[in-house]
Protein backbone atom coordinates (compact mmCIF):
# COMPACT_ATOMS: atom_id res chain seq x y z
CA UNK A 1 0.00 0.00 0.00
CA UNK A 2 1.33 3.73 -0.75
CA UNK A 3 1.17 6.03 2.13
CA UNK A 4 0.61 9.64 1.79
CA UNK A 5 3.38 11.99 0.32
CA UNK A 6 2.65 14.14 2.56
CA UNK A 7 1.54 15.60 6.02
CA UNK A 8 -1.35 18.22 6.59
CA UNK A 9 -1.23 20.08 9.73
CA UNK A 10 -1.45 23.53 11.44
CA UNK A 11 1.95 25.63 13.37
CA UNK A 12 1.80 28.56 14.96
CA UNK A 13 2.98 31.94 12.82
CA UNK A 14 5.81 32.51 15.43
CA UNK A 15 6.91 29.08 15.24
CA UNK A 16 7.32 29.14 11.05
CA UNK A 17 8.78 32.76 11.44
CA UNK A 18 11.13 31.56 13.85
CA UNK A 19 12.07 28.96 11.96
CA UNK A 20 12.80 31.31 9.07
CA UNK A 21 14.81 32.98 11.63
CA UNK A 22 16.85 30.77 12.42
CA UNK A 23 17.80 29.15 8.97
CA UNK A 24 15.98 26.30 9.29
CA UNK A 25 12.96 26.95 7.18
CA UNK A 26 14.33 28.44 3.78
CA UNK A 27 13.80 29.07 -0.15
CA UNK A 28 14.58 26.88 -2.89
CA UNK A 29 17.05 29.21 -5.31
CA UNK A 30 14.74 28.52 -8.23
CA UNK A 31 11.71 30.90 -6.32
CA UNK A 32 11.58 34.16 -7.58
CA UNK A 33 11.93 37.23 -6.21
CA UNK A 34 9.33 38.43 -3.29
CA UNK A 35 8.54 41.95 -3.18
CA UNK A 36 4.53 42.76 -2.42
CA UNK A 37 2.90 46.23 -2.30
CA UNK A 38 2.39 48.28 0.52
CA UNK A 39 -1.49 47.82 0.91
CA UNK A 40 -0.69 44.62 0.32
CA UNK A 41 1.17 44.19 3.18
CA UNK A 42 -1.34 45.84 5.64
CA UNK A 43 -4.28 43.67 4.37
CA UNK A 44 -2.23 40.88 5.33
CA UNK A 45 -1.31 42.16 8.74
CA UNK A 46 -5.06 42.58 9.13
CA UNK A 47 -5.98 39.63 8.41
CA UNK A 48 -3.75 37.66 10.88
CA UNK A 49 -4.81 40.59 13.47
CA UNK A 50 -8.34 39.45 13.26
CA UNK A 51 -7.68 35.53 13.06
CA UNK A 52 -9.14 36.05 9.04
CA UNK A 53 -7.46 32.81 6.74
CA UNK A 54 -4.41 33.77 5.05
CA UNK A 55 -4.16 30.48 2.96
CA UNK A 56 -2.12 27.62 3.50
CA UNK A 57 1.63 26.86 3.37
CA UNK A 58 3.07 24.26 1.58
CA UNK A 59 6.30 23.20 2.53
CA UNK A 60 9.15 20.61 1.37
CA UNK A 61 11.05 18.40 4.16
CA UNK A 62 14.92 18.21 3.30
CA UNK A 63 17.40 15.34 2.80
CA UNK A 64 15.79 13.67 0.02
CA UNK A 65 18.22 11.31 -2.48
CA UNK A 66 16.65 12.49 -5.36
CA UNK A 67 15.30 15.79 -4.50
CA UNK A 68 18.12 18.75 -4.10
CA UNK A 69 17.79 22.61 -4.58
CA UNK A 70 20.31 24.56 -3.56
CA UNK A 71 18.33 26.60 -0.69
CA UNK A 72 18.46 30.50 0.47
CA UNK A 73 17.14 32.15 3.37
CA UNK A 74 14.40 34.92 3.28
CA UNK A 75 14.88 38.67 2.67
CA UNK A 76 15.59 40.12 5.51
CA UNK A 77 17.18 37.63 7.74
CA UNK A 78 20.90 36.98 8.49
CA UNK A 79 23.71 36.35 6.31
CA UNK A 80 25.12 34.01 8.66
CA UNK A 81 22.19 31.67 7.15
CA UNK A 82 23.61 31.10 4.28
CA UNK A 83 25.83 28.10 6.26
CA UNK A 84 22.53 26.74 7.62
CA UNK A 85 21.53 23.88 6.40
CA UNK A 86 17.71 24.02 6.16
CA UNK A 87 15.31 21.60 7.81
CA UNK A 88 12.34 22.63 5.09
CA UNK A 89 11.84 24.01 2.16
CA UNK A 90 8.79 26.66 0.81
CA UNK A 91 7.25 25.83 -2.35
CA UNK A 92 4.19 27.96 -2.22
CA UNK A 93 3.65 30.99 0.63
CA UNK A 94 6.77 32.62 -0.29
CA UNK A 95 5.20 36.31 0.10
CA UNK A 96 2.93 35.15 2.67
CA UNK A 97 5.73 34.50 5.04
CA UNK A 98 8.65 37.03 4.01
CA UNK A 99 6.38 40.05 4.57
CA UNK A 100 5.56 38.93 8.03
CA UNK A 101 8.66 37.93 8.88
CA UNK A 102 10.36 41.46 8.20
CA UNK A 103 7.22 43.15 8.88
CA UNK A 104 6.82 41.33 12.63
CA UNK A 105 10.79 40.12 13.67
CA UNK A 106 12.43 42.28 10.76
CA UNK A 107 14.99 45.00 12.76
CA UNK A 108 15.04 46.94 9.79
CA UNK A 109 12.36 48.75 7.63
CA UNK A 110 10.59 46.10 5.18
CA UNK A 111 10.85 46.51 1.22
CA UNK A 112 7.73 46.96 -0.47
CA UNK A 113 6.77 49.19 -3.08
CA UNK A 114 3.97 51.73 -3.73
CA UNK A 115 1.14 51.79 -5.73
CA UNK A 116 3.17 53.00 -8.99
CA UNK A 117 5.21 49.89 -8.16
CA UNK A 118 8.31 52.45 -7.06
CA UNK A 119 10.83 50.36 -4.70
CA UNK A 120 10.19 51.77 -1.06
CA UNK A 121 10.83 50.72 2.27
CA UNK A 122 8.23 51.04 5.23
CA UNK A 123 7.68 50.64 9.00
CA UNK A 124 4.41 49.31 10.21
CA UNK A 125 2.68 50.28 13.05
CA UNK A 126 -1.23 49.67 14.64
CA UNK A 127 -3.51 52.64 15.85
CA UNK A 128 -4.70 50.89 19.28
CA UNK A 129 -7.25 53.53 19.79
CA UNK A 130 -8.45 52.09 16.67
CA UNK A 131 -7.99 49.08 16.50
CA UNK A 132 -9.66 48.39 20.24
CA UNK A 133 -12.79 50.22 18.77
CA UNK A 134 -16.43 48.16 18.60
CA UNK A 135 -16.59 47.54 15.13
CA UNK A 136 -12.92 48.55 13.80
CA UNK A 137 -12.66 44.53 13.69
CA UNK A 138 -14.59 44.39 10.27
CA UNK A 139 -12.29 47.63 9.16
CA UNK A 140 -9.01 46.36 11.23
CA UNK A 141 -6.93 47.26 7.88
CA UNK A 142 -7.86 50.95 8.60
CA UNK A 143 -5.89 51.21 11.78
CA UNK A 144 -2.41 49.78 10.35
CA UNK A 145 0.08 52.79 9.71
CA UNK A 146 2.50 52.14 7.08
CA UNK A 147 5.22 55.02 7.56
CA UNK A 148 8.21 55.24 5.72
CA UNK A 149 12.20 54.49 6.44
CA UNK A 150 12.91 58.03 8.45
CA UNK A 151 9.82 57.35 10.43
CA UNK A 152 8.42 60.96 9.25
CA UNK A 153 5.01 60.92 7.23
CA UNK A 154 5.25 64.16 5.89
CA UNK A 155 2.18 65.99 3.94
CA UNK A 156 2.24 67.29 -0.06
CA UNK A 157 3.76 70.76 0.80
CA UNK A 158 6.47 68.96 3.16
CA UNK A 159 5.22 69.36 6.46
CA UNK A 160 5.54 66.55 9.18
CA UNK A 161 1.84 65.13 10.06
CA UNK A 162 3.26 62.22 11.71
CA UNK A 163 6.67 61.51 13.62
CA UNK A 164 7.48 58.27 15.30
CA UNK A 165 11.39 58.60 15.40
CA UNK A 166 11.46 57.82 19.08
CA UNK A 167 9.71 55.14 21.44
CA UNK A 168 8.51 58.29 23.22
CA UNK A 169 7.19 59.76 19.69
CA UNK A 170 5.55 55.88 19.43
CA UNK A 171 3.75 56.11 23.18
CA UNK A 172 2.61 59.91 22.64
CA UNK A 173 0.42 58.77 19.39
CA UNK A 174 -0.30 55.42 21.23
CA UNK A 175 1.47 53.57 18.06
CA UNK A 176 1.94 49.94 18.37
CA UNK A 177 5.24 49.11 16.40
CA UNK A 178 4.19 45.81 14.57
CA UNK A 179 7.77 44.32 14.62
CA UNK A 180 7.25 44.35 19.02
CA UNK A 181 4.05 42.12 18.65
CA UNK A 182 5.93 38.85 20.00
CA UNK A 183 8.16 40.94 22.01
CA UNK A 184 5.55 43.35 23.93
CA UNK A 185 6.29 43.50 27.18
CA UNK A 186 9.43 45.72 27.39
CA UNK A 187 7.47 47.61 25.32
CA UNK A 188 3.97 48.16 27.61
CA UNK A 189 6.15 48.56 30.75
CA UNK A 190 7.84 51.97 28.74
CA UNK A 191 4.22 53.16 27.65
CA UNK A 192 2.92 52.59 31.00
CA UNK A 193 5.70 54.83 32.49
CA UNK A 194 5.07 57.09 29.68
CA UNK A 195 1.95 57.44 31.05
CA UNK A 196 2.27 57.59 34.33
CA UNK A 197 0.15 54.56 34.49
CA UNK A 198 -2.88 56.23 33.41
CA UNK A 199 -5.77 53.96 34.27
CA UNK A 200 -7.29 55.06 30.62
CA UNK A 201 -4.20 54.22 28.66
CA UNK A 202 -3.69 50.74 31.03
CA UNK A 203 -7.32 49.96 30.01
CA UNK A 204 -6.53 50.66 26.30
CA UNK A 205 -2.92 48.50 26.41
CA UNK A 206 -5.18 45.93 27.95
CA UNK A 207 -8.26 46.22 25.03
CA UNK A 208 -5.28 46.02 22.51
CA UNK A 209 -3.13 43.03 24.07
CA UNK A 210 -6.58 41.22 24.37
CA UNK A 211 -8.02 41.62 20.49
CA UNK A 212 -4.71 41.63 19.07
CA UNK A 213 -1.61 40.92 20.10
CA UNK A 214 -2.87 37.69 21.44
CA UNK A 215 -4.58 36.44 17.90
CA UNK A 216 -0.93 36.81 16.61
CA UNK A 217 0.38 34.95 19.20
CA UNK A 218 -2.16 31.86 18.90
CA UNK A 219 -2.41 32.40 14.94
CA UNK A 220 -2.23 29.04 13.64
CA UNK A 221 -1.08 28.69 9.77
CA UNK A 222 -2.39 25.59 7.82
CA UNK A 223 1.16 23.52 6.65
CA UNK A 224 1.10 21.34 3.91
CA UNK A 225 4.55 19.53 4.20
CA UNK A 226 5.65 17.14 1.31
CA UNK A 227 7.91 14.66 2.25
CA UNK A 228 11.84 13.82 1.39
CA UNK A 229 10.78 11.34 -0.23
CA UNK A 230 8.82 12.71 -3.17
CA UNK A 231 10.28 13.05 -6.66
CA UNK A 232 11.53 15.72 -7.93
CA UNK A 233 9.64 15.69 -11.15
CA UNK A 234 6.32 15.73 -8.95
CA UNK A 235 7.80 18.70 -6.44
CA UNK A 236 8.30 20.73 -9.55
CA UNK A 237 4.80 20.26 -10.79
CA UNK A 238 3.34 20.83 -7.68
CA UNK A 239 4.93 23.96 -7.07
CA UNK A 240 4.30 25.23 -10.31
CA UNK A 241 0.43 24.83 -9.95
CA UNK A 242 0.23 25.65 -6.37
CA UNK A 243 2.33 28.86 -7.41
CA UNK A 244 -0.03 31.61 -8.63
CA UNK A 245 2.36 34.64 -8.20
CA UNK A 246 4.55 34.71 -11.41
CA UNK A 247 5.93 33.38 -14.43
CA UNK A 248 5.62 29.25 -14.65
CA UNK A 249 9.40 28.11 -14.49
CA UNK A 250 11.42 26.31 -17.29
CA UNK A 251 12.94 22.95 -16.76
CA UNK A 252 16.37 24.72 -17.39
CA UNK A 253 15.56 27.33 -14.16
CA UNK A 254 14.40 24.07 -11.90
CA UNK A 255 17.96 22.09 -13.09
CA UNK A 256 19.70 25.16 -12.55
CA UNK A 257 18.96 25.42 -8.93
CA UNK A 258 18.87 21.76 -8.59
CA UNK A 259 22.36 21.38 -9.76
CA UNK A 260 23.94 24.88 -7.93
CA UNK A 261 23.05 22.50 -4.49
CA UNK A 262 26.39 20.44 -5.85
CA UNK A 263 28.39 23.63 -5.82
CA UNK A 264 27.77 23.60 -10.40
CA UNK A 265 26.18 26.83 -12.23
CA UNK A 266 24.70 25.63 -15.14
CA UNK A 267 23.76 28.92 -15.91
CA UNK A 268 27.17 30.04 -16.62
CA UNK A 269 27.96 27.30 -18.16
CA UNK A 270 25.21 27.27 -20.81
CA UNK A 271 25.93 30.72 -21.53
CA UNK A 272 29.61 30.40 -22.30
CA UNK A 273 28.18 27.58 -24.63
CA UNK A 274 25.12 29.92 -26.24
CA UNK A 275 28.06 32.20 -26.87
CA UNK A 276 30.22 29.75 -29.02
CA UNK A 277 27.43 28.35 -30.96
CA UNK A 278 25.59 31.40 -31.91
CA UNK A 279 28.44 33.65 -32.51
CA UNK A 280 29.61 30.91 -34.70
CA UNK A 281 26.72 29.49 -36.97
CA UNK A 282 24.19 31.97 -37.74
CA UNK A 283 21.24 29.13 -38.24
CA UNK A 284 21.71 28.74 -34.46
CA UNK A 285 20.95 31.74 -33.47
CA UNK A 286 17.32 30.60 -32.02
CA UNK A 287 18.83 27.40 -30.27
CA UNK A 288 17.52 27.60 -26.92
CA UNK A 289 18.34 26.46 -23.55
CA UNK A 290 15.63 23.19 -23.34
CA UNK A 291 17.04 22.11 -27.10
CA UNK A 292 20.10 21.53 -25.42
CA UNK A 293 18.53 19.90 -22.65
CA UNK A 294 16.76 17.34 -24.90
CA UNK A 295 19.59 16.49 -26.58
CA UNK A 296 21.63 15.12 -24.07
CA UNK A 297 18.51 13.60 -22.16
CA UNK A 298 17.87 11.84 -25.46
CA UNK A 299 21.69 10.70 -24.95
CA UNK A 300 21.96 10.07 -21.60
CA UNK A 301 18.28 7.71 -21.41
CA UNK A 302 19.72 6.04 -25.10
CA UNK A 303 23.08 5.21 -22.96
CA UNK A 304 21.17 4.11 -19.74
CA UNK A 305 18.85 1.93 -22.58
CA UNK A 306 21.94 -0.14 -24.46
CA UNK A 307 23.51 -0.59 -20.49
CA UNK A 308 20.48 -2.38 -19.50
CA UNK A 309 20.17 -4.25 -22.75
CA UNK A 310 23.90 -5.18 -22.82
CA UNK A 311 23.35 -6.17 -18.93
CA UNK A 312 20.69 -9.05 -20.36
CA UNK A 313 17.34 -6.75 -19.44
CA UNK A 314 15.36 -8.09 -22.31
CA UNK A 315 14.25 -5.11 -24.98
CA UNK A 316 10.73 -4.64 -23.59
CA UNK A 317 11.75 -3.99 -20.12
CA UNK A 318 14.58 -1.71 -20.89
CA UNK A 319 14.36 1.92 -19.74
CA UNK A 320 13.39 4.40 -22.72
CA UNK A 321 15.00 7.15 -24.70
CA UNK A 322 13.51 9.91 -23.71
CA UNK A 323 13.94 13.97 -23.62
CA UNK A 324 10.34 14.59 -21.55
CA UNK A 325 9.86 16.92 -18.68
CA UNK A 326 10.67 14.29 -16.18
CA UNK A 327 13.40 12.69 -17.51
CA UNK A 328 15.63 16.09 -18.07
CA UNK A 329 14.59 17.12 -14.63
CA UNK A 330 16.31 13.69 -13.52
CA UNK A 331 19.63 14.59 -15.09
CA UNK A 332 22.51 15.39 -12.88
CA UNK A 333 25.07 17.47 -12.66
CA UNK A 334 27.98 14.31 -13.90
CA UNK A 335 25.33 13.34 -16.97
CA UNK A 336 25.59 17.30 -17.90
CA UNK A 337 29.63 17.06 -17.63
CA UNK A 338 30.11 13.60 -19.58
CA UNK A 339 27.55 15.09 -22.29
CA UNK A 340 27.69 18.86 -22.48
CA UNK A 341 30.80 18.94 -25.01
CA UNK A 342 29.64 16.09 -26.80
CA UNK A 343 26.04 17.70 -27.49
CA UNK A 344 28.09 21.24 -28.35
CA UNK A 345 29.99 19.46 -30.70
CA UNK A 346 26.67 17.96 -32.08
CA UNK A 347 25.06 21.17 -32.82
CA UNK A 348 27.92 22.20 -34.58
CA UNK A 349 27.82 19.34 -37.16
CA UNK A 350 24.24 19.71 -37.36
CA UNK A 351 24.78 23.69 -38.55
CA UNK A 352 27.20 22.26 -40.86
CA UNK A 353 25.34 20.07 -42.23
CA UNK A 354 22.70 22.58 -42.82
CA UNK A 355 25.05 24.99 -44.41
CA UNK A 356 25.15 21.62 -47.08
CA UNK A 357 21.41 21.96 -47.71
CA UNK A 358 21.66 25.54 -48.76
CA UNK A 359 20.24 26.48 -44.91
CA UNK A 360 22.36 29.55 -43.59
CA UNK A 361 20.23 31.63 -41.29
CA UNK A 362 17.64 30.79 -38.66
CA UNK A 363 14.87 32.25 -39.95
CA UNK A 364 15.24 29.87 -42.51
CA UNK A 365 15.21 27.05 -40.51
CA UNK A 366 12.23 25.25 -41.33
CA UNK A 367 12.01 23.74 -37.37
CA UNK A 368 14.14 24.69 -34.89
CA UNK A 369 12.72 21.94 -32.92
CA UNK A 370 14.54 19.24 -35.83
CA UNK A 371 17.68 20.27 -34.48
CA UNK A 372 17.39 18.56 -31.56
CA UNK A 373 17.19 15.27 -32.62
CA UNK A 374 19.87 16.01 -35.21
CA UNK A 375 22.60 16.86 -32.70
CA UNK A 376 21.92 13.85 -30.93
CA UNK A 377 22.22 11.80 -34.08
CA UNK A 378 25.71 13.02 -35.12
CA UNK A 379 26.55 12.56 -32.00
CA UNK A 380 25.39 8.52 -32.13
CA UNK A 381 26.49 8.37 -35.19
CA UNK A 382 30.70 10.09 -34.50
CA UNK A 383 32.86 9.32 -37.48
CA UNK A 384 30.16 7.13 -39.14
CA UNK A 385 28.17 10.07 -39.75
CA UNK A 386 31.16 11.70 -41.75
CA UNK A 387 30.89 10.09 -45.05
CA UNK A 388 28.97 11.56 -48.37
CA UNK A 389 26.61 8.49 -47.72
CA UNK A 390 25.92 9.28 -44.45
CA UNK A 391 25.20 12.64 -45.42
CA UNK A 392 22.40 12.38 -47.94
CA UNK A 393 20.85 9.28 -45.73
CA UNK A 394 20.41 12.56 -43.04
CA UNK A 395 19.69 14.59 -45.70
CA UNK A 396 16.78 11.85 -46.51
CA UNK A 397 15.43 11.90 -42.96
CA UNK A 398 15.46 15.49 -42.74
CA UNK A 399 13.78 16.57 -45.49
CA UNK A 400 11.33 13.88 -45.01
CA UNK A 401 10.25 15.45 -41.73
CA UNK A 402 10.34 19.09 -43.41
CA UNK A 403 7.98 18.73 -45.67
CA UNK A 404 5.85 16.14 -44.29
CA UNK A 405 5.60 19.18 -41.75
CA UNK A 406 6.15 16.34 -38.65
CA UNK A 407 8.03 18.54 -36.17
CA UNK A 408 5.19 21.25 -35.35
CA UNK A 409 3.06 19.35 -32.69
CA UNK A 410 4.41 17.05 -29.48
CA UNK A 411 7.41 15.73 -30.94
CA UNK A 412 9.33 14.42 -27.83
CA UNK A 413 8.28 10.85 -28.67
CA UNK A 414 9.19 11.79 -32.32
CA UNK A 415 12.80 12.79 -30.98
CA UNK A 416 13.40 9.23 -29.18
CA UNK A 417 12.59 7.55 -32.02
CA UNK A 418 14.25 9.26 -34.61
CA UNK A 419 17.68 9.29 -32.22
CA UNK A 420 18.32 5.10 -32.82
CA UNK A 421 16.31 4.86 -36.03
CA UNK A 422 18.39 7.43 -37.74
CA UNK A 423 21.48 6.17 -36.59
CA UNK A 424 20.61 2.37 -37.19
CA UNK A 425 19.60 3.17 -40.93
CA UNK A 426 22.72 5.37 -41.54
CA UNK A 427 24.67 2.27 -40.49
CA UNK A 428 23.32 0.10 -42.94
CA UNK A 429 19.78 -1.32 -41.70
CA UNK A 430 17.41 -2.08 -44.22
CA UNK A 431 14.18 -0.30 -41.93
CA UNK A 432 13.34 3.19 -42.39
CA UNK A 433 12.99 5.71 -39.69
CA UNK A 434 8.99 5.96 -38.79
CA UNK A 435 9.40 10.00 -39.83
CA UNK A 436 10.73 8.93 -43.40
CA UNK A 437 7.88 5.68 -43.48
CA UNK A 438 5.05 8.95 -42.19
CA UNK A 439 6.40 11.23 -44.83
CA UNK A 440 3.67 12.24 -47.14
CA UNK A 441 3.72 15.20 -49.50
CA UNK A 442 1.37 17.16 -51.59
CA UNK A 443 3.59 18.60 -54.78
CA UNK A 444 0.57 21.46 -55.16
CA UNK A 445 1.19 22.03 -51.63
CA UNK A 446 3.16 24.72 -52.68
CA UNK A 447 1.24 26.40 -54.89
CA UNK A 448 -0.81 27.17 -51.81
CA UNK A 449 1.85 28.58 -49.66
CA UNK A 450 1.48 32.63 -48.85
CA UNK A 451 4.37 33.53 -46.19
CA UNK A 452 8.08 32.50 -45.80
CA UNK A 453 7.16 31.06 -42.30
CA UNK A 454 5.46 28.26 -43.34
CA UNK A 455 7.90 25.49 -42.86
CA UNK A 456 7.35 23.86 -46.13
CA UNK A 457 7.91 26.70 -48.11
CA UNK A 458 11.38 26.97 -46.56
CA UNK A 459 13.38 24.56 -48.51
CA UNK A 460 12.16 26.35 -52.39
CA UNK A 461 14.06 29.35 -50.91
CA UNK A 462 17.38 27.09 -49.66
CA UNK A 463 17.36 26.07 -52.92
CA UNK A 464 16.70 28.65 -55.34
CA UNK A 465 20.22 28.53 -57.05
CA UNK A 466 19.22 25.00 -58.12
CA UNK A 467 17.98 24.66 -62.29
CA UNK A 468 14.02 25.01 -62.78
CA UNK A 469 11.48 21.93 -63.61
CA UNK A 470 8.40 21.29 -62.63
CA UNK A 471 6.24 18.17 -61.85
CA UNK A 472 3.03 17.04 -61.36
CA UNK A 473 1.22 17.83 -59.11
CA UNK A 474 -0.19 14.66 -57.13
CA UNK A 475 0.07 13.22 -53.93
CA UNK A 476 3.41 11.79 -52.74
CA UNK A 477 3.85 9.09 -50.33
CA UNK A 478 7.72 9.20 -49.20
CA UNK A 479 9.51 7.44 -48.75
CA UNK A 480 8.14 5.36 -52.07
CA UNK A 481 8.39 8.39 -53.95
CA UNK A 482 11.82 9.21 -52.43
CA UNK A 483 13.89 9.64 -55.65
CA UNK A 484 11.46 11.75 -56.80
CA UNK A 485 11.93 13.77 -53.67
CA UNK A 486 15.64 13.58 -53.96
CA UNK A 487 15.89 14.61 -57.58
CA UNK A 488 13.21 16.18 -59.41
CA UNK A 489 11.39 17.91 -56.44
CA UNK A 490 14.48 20.09 -55.71
CA UNK A 491 14.45 21.56 -59.01
CA UNK A 492 10.40 21.98 -58.87
CA UNK A 493 11.16 23.92 -56.06
CA UNK A 494 13.18 26.56 -57.35
CA UNK A 495 10.35 27.09 -60.46
CA UNK A 496 7.57 27.28 -57.38
CA UNK A 497 9.55 29.58 -55.25
CA UNK A 498 10.11 32.26 -57.82
CA UNK A 499 6.47 32.17 -58.55
CA UNK A 500 5.75 31.85 -55.13
CA UNK A 501 7.75 35.04 -54.10
CA UNK A 502 6.34 37.06 -56.70
CA UNK A 503 2.69 36.25 -55.65
CA UNK A 504 1.75 35.17 -59.80
CA UNK A 505 0.40 31.49 -59.46
CA UNK A 506 -2.05 31.11 -62.31
CA UNK A 507 -2.02 27.34 -62.26
CA UNK A 508 -0.38 23.39 -62.01
CA UNK A 509 2.53 23.43 -64.16
CA UNK A 510 1.41 21.38 -67.37
CA UNK A 511 2.95 17.65 -67.65
CA UNK A 512 4.56 18.46 -70.83
CA UNK A 513 7.37 20.78 -69.46
CA UNK A 514 7.97 18.32 -66.90
CA UNK A 515 11.58 17.05 -66.29
CA UNK A 516 12.76 13.75 -67.16
CA UNK A 517 13.72 13.06 -64.04
CA UNK A 518 10.31 13.25 -62.64
CA UNK A 519 8.76 11.23 -64.66
CA UNK A 520 10.90 8.53 -64.61
CA UNK A 521 10.67 8.63 -60.08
Amino acid sequence: MIGASFDSTKTPLQDLLVLADNGKLQLPDFQRGWVWDDDRIKSLLASVSVSFPIGAIMLLETGGENVRFKPRSLAGTHERLRTVKPETLILDGQQRLTSLYQALLGHSAVETKDSKNKPIRRWYYIDMKRAVEAEAEADREDALVSVPEDKRTKSFGGEVTLDVTSPEREYAADLFPVNRIFASADWRQAYSEHWNFDREKMRLFNDFERDVIKRFEQYQVPVIELKKETPKEAVCLVFERVNTGGVALTVFELLTASFAADNFQLRDDWNAREKRLKEQHPVLRNLQNDDFLQAISLLVTQSRRRAAVDGGTTTDKAPGISCKRKDILKLDVSDWQAWADKVEHGFVRAARFLYGQKIFKARDLPYRTQLVPLAAIFVDLGKDGETEGARQKIARYYWCGVLGELYGGAIESRFARDLPEVAAMVRGEVTEPITIQESSFQANRLLTLRTRNSSAFVPSRSRRSRPAATVESAPLRLPSAIAWATRALPAWLAWASRIALSGVVTGTPSTRSTSSGARSA
